[in-house]
């Protein structure tokens, strides 16, 4: 690994910027699709081409393996005071997989049009990989030493459940977190047009994660019978009424908090009842900001039969709900009330909802570093409605901030393109964000 072309090491902050978007387009060009269950092109090679990064940067870092291809790979940069808490900096490198032929470019060519890095993981979230790479080179030749530790991360598996990945490594070498008491990573940070103003969203909680598999059983028999306990019309009775039910609106200290500063911001009033107008006036996080004030529940595959002619003993569905604060148990019986009889459940993968102040001195660190570069910026709370690997390092007592800054234009939909098709993000967005990022970071 050598310096990218064009770089001017003599001069820290050019070299980053210029790196940035040369180590995103590397990065997307490594195909990591991850099918899930296990199924996966593997994080190998990408995360070999992060640790000789690091290694640049004068860190030593340590690479794992949970199985063949299934590669994380952590390095601690040591602080001055080893009493301080460490921060934990962390990204994925899977990416969900990619149909090319939906796409208007090659998802794993890195192409860059209009002045966007085009492909699959742009967004999700090799964009901030890469800033955390030039980042580190830059600190590293600036001679700068932190305070406090700084364990930078990169995981395998995050778009399944972690097994192979944060999951493993907390579950079998806790040790490379040791000290560990903060960390960031995806999906808060960037910015989002509020009725005309440039407001980023730090992102202090996410949603838990609730995967079932739910199957209706009844009597197996010739498809030409007449069949009052056939489970597929009873599975699709349970398809239906989940997929119809409207979750009551619920706000969490997060949302409450963020709906009201927006109302605040817009002069639009907070309506509890019914916030559709002011979620209007955030755009395009709409999406993301409207599905965190209520619980969801989505059936997402079915499964049943195995011949035109029969009339199958089971048939089963996945349903994919995100809980609200310690509210797993509340939707498990919601969601076995909607089903109705004959209808069983069993959970494929949980994790917990998060919810961390919007405040203290990492925040206030996140909001300096921001305003620093973009002095008129209004920076707000909000809630996730994914999830990340914050939730397994929360198992160590880590304290976890959604932290990706970004600067992008008003018109383009970000969050829309998060699993979307032509994935894109701008290049003048990276160079801001590593910015950012670096003075954060140098303010540990």
């Amino acid at each position: 690994m050598s310096i990218a072309p064009g770089t001017n090491p003599a001069d820290p902050a050019a070299a980053a910027e210029t790196e940035v978007i040369d180590f995103c387009r590397d990065l997307i060009r490594f195909d990591t699709s991850n099918w899930g269950e296990g199924k996966s092109n593997g994080e190998r090679e990408a995360a070999e081409y992060c640790a000789a990064i690091m290694r640049q940067a004068g860190l030593e870092p340590e690479i794992y393996e949970s199985a063949p291809g299934r590669t994380s790979v952590v390095a601690r940069m040591k602080g001055a005071d080893p009493e301080l808490g460490a921060l934990v900096v962390h990204g994925h490198l899977d990416v969900v997989p990619a149909q090319a032929e939906d796409w208007q470019v090659d998802p794993f060519a890195a192409e860059i049009r209009d002045g966007m890095i085009w492909g699959r993981g742009a967004v999700d979230m090799k964009d901030m990989n890469a800033m955390i790479l030039a980042a580190l080179l830059r600190m590293h030749r600036e001679g700068h030493q932190p305070q406090r530790d700084l364990i930078f991360a990169f995981f395998a598996d995050e778009e399944d459940n972690g097994s192979f990945g944060a999951k493993w490594m907390v579950e079998h070498h806790p040790e490379a977190f040791a000290g560990a008491t903060e960390a960031i990573s995806e999906v808060g940070g960037f910015s989002t047009d509020v009725a005309g103003q440039r407001a980023y969203l730090i992102q202090t909680g996410e949603k838990g994660l609730h995967w079932t598999k739910m199957t209706a059983s009844g009597t197996a028999g010739h498809g030409s019978a007449i069949h009052s306990d056939n489970p597929v019309v009873r599975l699709g009775a349970a398809v239906a009424a989940i997929g119809e039910y409207e979750w009551p609106l619920d706000y969490t200290k997060t949302t409450r908090a963020l709906m009201e500063q927006l109302s605040e911001l817009t002069g639009i009033p907070f309506d509890e009842k019914d916030p559709s107008e002011l979620l209007e006036a955030t755009g395009s996080a709409s999406k993301f900001i409207s599905a965190t004030l209520r619980n969801t529940s989505n059936p997402t595959l079915l499964e049943g039969g195995y011949k035109h002619n029969v009339v199958p003993g089971s048939a089963s569905a996945l349903v994919d709900a995100r809980t609200l604060p310690e509210q797993d148990e509340q939707v498990a019986a919601k969601l076995k009330e909607l089903a109705g009889e004959k209808v069983s459940f069993e959970l494929l993968n949980g994790g917990p909802s998060l919810e961390v102040p919007f405040s203290g001195l990492l925040v206030e660190q996140m909001v300096a570093s921001l305003k620093a570069e973009d002095p008129e910026a209004v920076v707000l709370p909000y809630m996730l409605g994914g999830g990340t690997d914050n939730k397994h390092l929360s198992s160590l007592g880590i304290s976890g901030y959604g932290f990706a800054p970004l600067q992008l234009p008003a018109e383009l939909d970000f969050t829309g393109m998060f699993h979307g098709v032509d994935e894109r993000v701008p290049t003048e967005a990276l160079t801001f964000g590593v910015r950012v990022l670096h003075r954060f970071l140098a303010a540990q």
